[in-house]
């Protein structure tokens, strides 16, 4: 009796989605990359307006109500500042004066003694905020300064929240445009030392900028949310033996004020505004510069950078501009490209007026300059001003740079250049006091196109999905095709029956042959991170110049590859004797597309922009990498093209080389310094950014393991 025949179940739909996508490995990857670099492109046309999504911060709802006496107070502030700086440099001077200035308005004062953090490299400080052991072990004693503080409690609040303003100042070294800045904030505090409806303490901080703007903040701010500095600040006057007039000067203007050497601190921080003002000359009208960037991309609440939008055009109209990359703005793609989308969108209105495709040519490259500028900043991961300090306590912050127009201040316009920034700072102070809760409605992941229009977190993030969309397709699609290639080749070695038990043995040995790609990833890595170790022990000798550092950097990268390459033998050994090791290559190349994809994963979670800059290195790179010697002896034009291609990646993407090319695109240099290099690297860290660790731990392995593949026999 014949046995019924059993039908064999269908695989699932997603097995077989899986399946002909792996097939068709390379026509997904061609397909999604060039759609990831379309998406990106089309940005500056997906942006939207930005708009107030927490209805409580109500901007512009009421009268300002800065008067001309305020302003008149604040311009004796700033004759007085001129004053002095034009007879004496006596910083001593300046602050007793500033601190008459806050007590006459009845605020408090006090006097922030601090030592600003050193730059040195440390691996484990990266993403965390120094506690106070590191701090007294990382002080800089070359420089020491000395910051102003004054508070006005909120009649209406509990002391529970706080406003802060800051105005950079140096002491012993000011212009004409660090006075009105003071001026600027000046008439805001003595303004809310008077008002009724203030809910919030307002806290302004004169910061000492003789040391940088960022150190002094920072420091501020470290001792603010240390309830112990007074402990730490004795320990600094013995760790740094060196005690300066300044220190003197400071016990003597404390003596002046009747104030006690106590650090004085208000509630938790609501948000903060950092008041600068820079001569640039605008040729036509008074111009307000919003920086918002933060440390590893992070960015201020929107809402806060509508605010100051919103008052600063259709309130005090002064025109907002917002950091951009102006090379792109004369570069010929972005203005072909713009035409291009232009007449797209004219011919899509045509069809069907309904769809608002395209924009101005015009728009589009100024949006374009303005959108990779913001990717730039993020992508540093530098902080592109004092406000950047706040974001790593979780405080909403951004830098208003006001700039005045050509010859306003020379013309007697100092007043009422003072009542519109006045005044602008007063609506978002007032708008933010409002508030019953942090920040919270709007975005925190955004990329700007204009002052007034962003690209929300999930637009630009298709970009990067369809970007990185065919790693993983064409790492399964090496994976497959390798054992293919290998079960095939052991089936025509079994014919034989005798052979059936060493056969298996041998499939099952093959079957894990990816560990050893694996093993080889791992072992790159670790190299990588141990790379990216080496500059805490070299920095440790300040007497090296940049090109030496960098040059000894180089050869112990060298000497620390050597050791694996010893221990494990030849990464190409056992390769070109036998069949069965031809195909090895593509299990490398497997193994290392999965850790770029991994990698690129997890660095979009911490940097969008810098994940978003590698993926366009290394997608192409790891896609498109194969053995030259396959191509070489093929002979073709297609293999020939490949295989120039490969080598260009292989150059672009090596990292010093990649610094160079877009230096030299995006900058305006006629020479190329060897130790820009260095210095850029330790910025990096300096500011504990993610992009170095980005760098050392996934661009940087990758890319050694994709020339190991083209060098492949």
């Amino acid at each position: 009796m014949a046995e019924p025949e059993t039908t064999k179940p269908k695989p699932r739909p997603i097995v077989r989605l899986g399946t002909l996508l792996i097939s068709h490995s390379v026509l997904v990857s061609v397909v999604y990359c060039v759609a990831g670099v379309l998406a990106l492109l089309l940005l500056p046309i997906l942006a939207k307006n930005t708009y107030i999504s927490e209805n409580a911060l109500m901007p512009g709802s009421a009268s300002p109500m800065l008067s001309n006496q305020d302003v008149s107070d604040a311009n004796r502030l700033v004759n007085d500042l001129s004053e002095l700086s034009s007879r004496s440099n006596d910083a001593g001077i300046v602050q007793r004066l500033i601190g008459r200035y806050i007590s006459d308005l009845g605020g408090e004062v006090g006097y922030h003694q601090f030592y600003p953090d050193s730059s040195r490299f440390h691996p484990l400080h990266l993403f965390s905020v120094p506690d106070t052991g590191i701090v007294q072990e990382n002080i800089n004693c070359s420089c020491h300064g000395i910051s102003v503080t004054g508070i006005v409690r909120a009649p209406r609040g509990d002391g529970k929240e706080a406003i802060v303003l800051v105005t950079p100042y140096n002491y012993t070294n000011a212009g004409l445009a660090d006075h009105l800045s003071l001026g600027i904030a000046y008439s805001v505090f003595s303004l809310l030392s008077q008002v009724t409806w203030l809910a919030k303490d307002i806290v302004w901080l004169i910061a000492d900028s003789q040391c940088g703007e960022y150190a002094s903040v920072a420091a501020w701010l470290r001792d603010y949310h240390s309830p112990t500095f007074s402990g730490f600040r004795a320990n600094n006057s013995h760790t740094c033996d060196v005690i300066t007039t300044h220190h003197d000067v400071k016990e003597n203007v404390a003596k002046d004020m009747s104030s006690h050497d106590s650090f004085i601190r208000a509630g938790t921080m609501a948000a903060a505004l950092v008041v600068k003002v820079v001569d640039r000359n605008e040729p036509f009208e008074d111009s307000l510069g919003v920086y918002a960037e933060a440390s590893n991309g992070q960015m201020p609440n929107l809402d806060l950078i509508n605010i100051v939008n919103y008052l600063g055009v259709h309130r005090q109209g002064l025109r907002v501009k917002v950091r951009k990359l102006f090379s792109l703005l004369d570069t010929k793609w972005v203005s072909f490209l713009a035409e291009v989308l232009e007449s797209l969108g004219s011919i899509a209105r045509r069809l069907n007026p309904q769809w608002n495709f395209g924009i101005p040519a015009a728009d589009y490259v100024d949006g374009t300059a303005t959108l990779f500028g913001s990717l730039y900043h993020q992508a540093l991961g530098v902080p592109t001003g004092p406000h950047g300090a706040f974001r790593d306590y979780q405080v909403d912050a951004v830098t208003l740079e006001f700039s005045p127009r050509h010859y306003s201040i020379s013309k007697g316009r100092t007043k009422d250049f003072i009542l519109r920034g006045g005044r602008l700072i007063e609506g978002v102070i007032r708008s933010v006091n409002n508030l019953l809760e942090k920040f919270h409605q709007s975005f925190f992941l955004y990329l700007l196109t204009s002052p007034s229009k962003f690209v929300s977190v999930g637009v630009y993030m298709i970009a990067f999905a369809l970007l990185v969309a065919p790693l993983p397709v064409a790492a399964a699609s090496l994976y497959a095709e390798a054992n293919c290639l290998d079960t095939s080749l052991d089936d025509a070695k079994s014919f034989s029956p005798p052979a059936a038990t060493i056969n298996e043995l041998v499939i099952s040995e093959r079957s894990w042959r990816w560990i050893k790609a694996v093993k080889k990833v791992l072992i790159v890595h670790l190299w990588g991170t141990t790379v990216s170790l080496l500059p805490y022990f070299i920095s440790q000798t300040p007497s090296l110049t940049p090109i030496t550092k960098l040059a000894v950097w180089g050869l112990f990268s060298v000497v620390c590859l050597l050791f694996p390459y010893f221990l494990l033998g030849s990464p190409f050994a056992g390769v070109s004797g036998t069949e069965e090791y031809k195909h090895e290559w593509a299990l490398l190349k497997s193994a290392t597309i999965s850790a770029a994809f991994i990698g690129l994963g997890l660095m979009s979670v911490i940097n969008f922009a810098t994940a978003e800059f590698g993926a366009l290195l290394m997608v192409p790179m790891c896609l498109m990498v194969q053995p030259l010697k396959l191509d070489l002896r093929a002979r073709t034009l297609k293999n020939l093209a490949r295989a120039a291609i490969n080598l260009v990646l292989a150059i672009v993407g090596f990292p010093p080389a990649t610094y160079y090319i877009l230096k030299r695109t995006f900058s305006s240099f006629d020479s190329i310094n060897i130790e820009d290099f260095w210095w850029w690297v330790e910025s990096l860290w300096s500011w504990n950014s993610a992009t170095y660790l980005f760098l050392g731990m996934v661009h940087l392995p990758c890319w050694l393991l994709c020339v190991q593949i083209l060098l492949h026999s």
